[in-house]
């Protein structure tokens, strides 16, 4: 059985009926969205967001959930669409998971006003149903995002950064909405405050994780849906290369700096500081740190009774540090 499959086994009916209300929540009178929302919804990820909602509420609620858990994942996943479609704006990016993007099929102005679409429809979804409690949750993630994505932005400039920080960004820009599922999962059966915490700290160890995995991606030699050495082409210090240029020689510190800011469109130049960031110790090291916050992450799920929930929650721990892409 595929990782994916493992995890989805005791929310499987609750992810088809999901997949239903989703699209329905993303239903227009305007016939260019519903094709550009049809193509979206056909070529859809993992789903990871909805499944840590549905896993969570009924870790809290013995295996039951209601339509606001239905709700908070559409809402969720609402927004990460969004999110995506902005991002491919930002970044220039004319593929996203193997398919065109929508800027690259629509052009950027549509995707703009496509990324606000879902994002009004994901907000007024929790106003129409007085769903304020998660409203709050969700308002408080797009904050957050924001200002770790406009932070990246300002440090990229003068390539001023350092470990702290590196983790301070991938905390706002994508651990806050994983540690939101959680909390928004527990929160919509109603779940004791202690309980919503403790989720929204999963939530963020995990999401803390996944993103370390993903910079990690940079090093890889495998053929993955992000091409090998993307973050160093768009000048984004992420950890393995952070550990290595603040313990390298000036002389060091200087080539590295320079084939970022001058050569990074040279792909013989950065296949040699991949090389090197490897040959250093930086991806040892940042699977260190990722190993780190996996094992606190396990620690936090491991007070909650032992269920099939539980059990999905903790392969979901195991496919983020193992997957491929």
């Amino acid at each position: 059985m595929k990782a994916v499959e493992k995890i989805k086994k005791p929310i499987y009916r609750e992810m088809e009926i999901f997949e239903e209300k989703f699209a329905l929540s993303m239903f227009s009178k305007v016939p260019l969205i519903n094709r550009i929302m049809h193509f979206i919804v056909k070529r859809k990820g993992k789903q990871m967001r909805p499944m840590l909602i549905f896993l969570t509420a009924k870790l809290v609620n013995n295996g039951e959930i209601n339509n606001r858990t239905y709700r908070g994942a559409s809402v969720i996943e609402l927004i990460h669409t969004a999110t995506l479609v902005h991002d491919d704006i930002v970044d220039d990016s004319n593929f996203r998971r193997g398919f065109f993007s929508v800027n690259a099929l629509w052009k950027n102005k549509i995707a703009v006003l496509v990324g606000d679409f879902l994002l009004s429809k994901g907000m007024l979804l929790c106003i129409e149903n007085k769903d304020f409690d998660l409203l709050e949750y969700i308002s408080i993630a797009v904050r957050e995002m924001s200002e770790g994505e406009l932070l990246q932005a300002e440090k990229a400039r003068d390539f001023d950064i350092n470990e702290d920080l590196y983790l301070k960004i991938i905390r706002k820009k994508t651990a806050t909405l994983m540690a939101t599922c959680c909390a928004i999962g527990a929160k919509s059966v109603n779940a004791d405050k202690k309980l919503v915490d403790k989720l929204f700290l999963f939530g963020e160890l995990i999401g803390t994780t996944f993103q370390i995995r993903d910079d990690l991606f940079d090093y890889s030699e495998n053929k993955i849906g992000k091409p090998i050495g993307i973050d160093i082409k768009e000048k984004k210090m992420t950890l393995p290369l952070i550990h290595v240029i603040n313990k390298v020689s000036l002389s060091d510190r200087k080539w590295i700096l320079n084939t970022i800011k001058k050569h990074n469109k040279d792909k013989d130049r950065v296949k040699k500081l991949i090389s090197f960031v490897k040959k250093k110790g930086g991806v040892e090291y940042a699977e260190k740190i990722m190993l780190s916050y996996k094992s606190k992450a396990l620690k936090v799920i491991l007070e909650f009774p032992k269920n099939d929930f539980r059990k999905s929650l903790e392969f979901m721990l195991d496919y983020v540090i193992e997957r491929k892409y």
